[in-house]
Parts: C-alpha cells; structure tokens; sequence
C-alpha cells in the first residue's frame, strides 16, 4: 500500500489499547555496542496515548513460558504513531538479549500500558532539571523531545552521565534539541575516558561542585531523576545535603518506594487470614478452575499454584502487567500505583497484591 493511501487523520484513528491490539515491530536501531531502539506501530491503524516519561512491559517469547520486561518509552506522544523503547543487554539479560538477536521488523508482541508516573505532566514545576545515567536517559528523552515539539520555550536544564563518552546515549540529538529550545542548557558527565576521545568535558562522579556549575539555580528546580539505584542514591545525597525541598524530587525505580518488612508483611497476612475466617476459593472464569486461596496469599500466587497463567514483571502492584477483571467477589489490594482509577471503577485488580476478602471470581 503506498504511503498516500494510508494516510489517515488521526480522529479518523483509534487509540491503541493493550487489551485489545498487539504491537508490531517496525524498526531496529543499534545505538551503541550494547544498547538498540526498537520502534512500534499498533497492529491496526491507530495512534498511541500517553504521558512523556511512561513505561510498558512486553510479553517476549523466549522460550516455553513468556517472560514480563518493563521499559520506558524513550519516543514522544507529540508523534502518536508509534512508540519506541531503548534498551540495554545487560550480562545476564534474558528477556533484553532476545530482543537483540530475535526481534525484527513485522514480529508482533503482546505489551501492557502505557503506565505510570515519573513524567512532568504529574509533577510539573516553573523549571526542571532532568539528571540521567546510562539509559536512565530514556524516559528525559521522551519528556524532552515532547517539549522541543510542543513547549520549546520550556525551561529545562538536562544533564547526562556515563562511564564513557561512546556511552551517552542520544548525544548528537541532545546537543540538536538544546539548539531549537533556547532555554535549555545542556551538560555531559563522563567517569572516564580515552585519549582518541577527544573529552574536553567534565570528568568523574557527580557532585555538588559539578552540578553548581551545570545547573546554578538547581535548588529552583523540579528534579527528574533515573539511572542505577547506587547512581540516584548519590544525586538524592548530593541534594539533601545542598538543602534541596525534596519533595520536588521524583525518580523512575521498578521498585516499591518503601517495601515493607516482613513483620509488617506477616501482620498484613495475619489480617488477612482472619477476614476470610479459612480459606476462600478463587474461580478462574476463562481457565475453568477454582482454587483454593490460603490465608495471606495473593491472587497471583494462588493463579500459579493451579496452574493458571497471569503474565507478571514487577509483582510489587507497580508495572500493571498482571491487571486481571474481577468478576464478584472482593480482595484488598495493595499498589504502588500499577493501576488507574478507572480501571479499579470496572473492576480490574492487580493479582501480584490484591487478597481476597471471601470467595471470589476472576476472568483468567
């Protein structure tokens, strides 16, 4: 079909939506030795909606079982036709490493989201700081390109680190982008570097002395955060310590925020258990089983005990992955955000942190 016949006006279009749509592969970019973009279109003509700095999880086939991998978008929803994650192979990567050297153009894939809230559309602020590390890089990517299209006169101050200058991901397009955004300032942070480098930069760790320089006003600022949790440590120490309002600083973890401590785990299980007063029986509509839920135990845990499949990445109610629609019955459940109010309005629960509260049925 040529590109003309194609086109089509995007409220002639309708928005991707994960329980309904696959996702079509439709480019692969080798960024650096270890890192690759894979770009995608929704299976049906459509546009995708969602906040610069979100994530999705991917159902990739790597084997007998799929696994679940959470990855931000590092693609603008200012271009709402396709989507793209920037990933990198870490040594002991699984679900990444397929991506490599499987996943090409036309391969579909299931995915869920988009999800989440580290984007400046949640926490906005007169003037921002976006710190990075690695591809830490990707979701301030997303929220810059969707600022160089939408709102180039935002004032953004964007520093990036790595260990290498070949390692700063999206240097070339950075240094375009604060050339069309006239209030943005740009700034590069290397641990090391070679001779043949060429590196007139800055060098080493960051720290108060090197943020001061790239970023004066920085305690003005609202901070996005991501990279290695050993890396966001240092900067939430760096602005603590330079008497920075915390609560204007927000970084991207896969993590809970706080995970609880297994007394409190034991106490919640506890509670639990004398709700149901014994044991509720969970029924899978789709799977045909019912299963029988012991006291403190989750949906999910209860799922893979009888051999129900609920597909699952981050199982701490952050990634939404294992969303599933409750039938009847009701549970309590526990997220960190994995799941929006509308969603909970039509019934859907995460299965990773939500315990039934009696009998219940669920659509898996």
């Amino acid at each position: 079909m040529s590109a003309a016949a194609s086109f089509r006006h995007l409220d002639e279009l309708h928005p991707w939506n994960d329980r309904q749509q696959m996702l079509e592969c439709i480019s692969v970019t080798a960024e650096t030795a270890d890192v690759m973009t894979f770009a995608f279109r929704s299976e049906r003509p459509g546009w995708f909606r969602y906040l610069p700095g979100q994530f999705v999880t991917l159902e990739l086939p790597v084997g007998p079982e799929p696994v679940m991998r959470t990855y931000t978008l590092s693609s603008s929803p200012s271009r709402p036709f396709s989507i793209a994650v920037t990933v990198k192979a870490q040594n002991n990567s699984i679900g990444t490493r397929w991506m490599f050297d499987t996943l090409r153009p036309g391969m579909r894939l299931k995915a869920f989201g988009p999800l989440g809230d580290f984007s400046f559309v949640r926490h906005p602020g007169e003037k921002y700081l976006f710190i990075s590390a690695g591809s830490g890089v990707t979701p301030m990517m997303s929220m810059t390109r969707w600022m160089a299209d939408s709102a180039p006169l935002s004032d953004v101050a964007f520093v990036s680190c790595a260990r290498r200058p070949d390692d700063l991901l999206f240097r070339a397009e950075l240094e375009v982008l604060s050339g069309q955004m006239p209030n943005m300032a740009l700034g590069f942070i290397v641990e090391g570097h070679a001779p043949r480098d060429g590196w007139h930069g800055l060098r080493g760790r960051i720290d108060a002395t090197k943020l001061a320089l790239l970023s004066p006003d920085f305690r003005e600022r609202t901070v996005f955060c991501c990279g290695p949790e050993p890396f966001m440590r240092g900067v939430r120490a760096v602005l603590e310590a330079a008497g920075f309002d915390m609560a204007r600083y927000h970084e991207e973890s896969f993590q809970p925020a706080c995970a609880p401590d297994p007394a409190e785990l034991a106490a919640r299980a506890g509670a639990a258990g004398q709700e149901q007063a014994g044991t509720a029986t969970i029924t899978f509509a789709l799977s045909g089983k019912d299963a029988a839920c012991l006291p403190g135990q989750t949906v999910l845990q209860t799922a893979r005990a009888a051999g129900v499949r609920i597909g699952a990445a981050c199982e701490s109610g952050l990634c939404g992955t294992c969303r599933v629609m409750k039938i009847s019955g009701e549970v309590e459940m526990n997220h960190n955000g994995g799941i929006l109010d509308d969603e909970i309005e039509e019934g859907y629960i995460l299965a990773c942190c939500s315990r039934p509260r009696g009998d219940v049925q669920i659509e898996a």
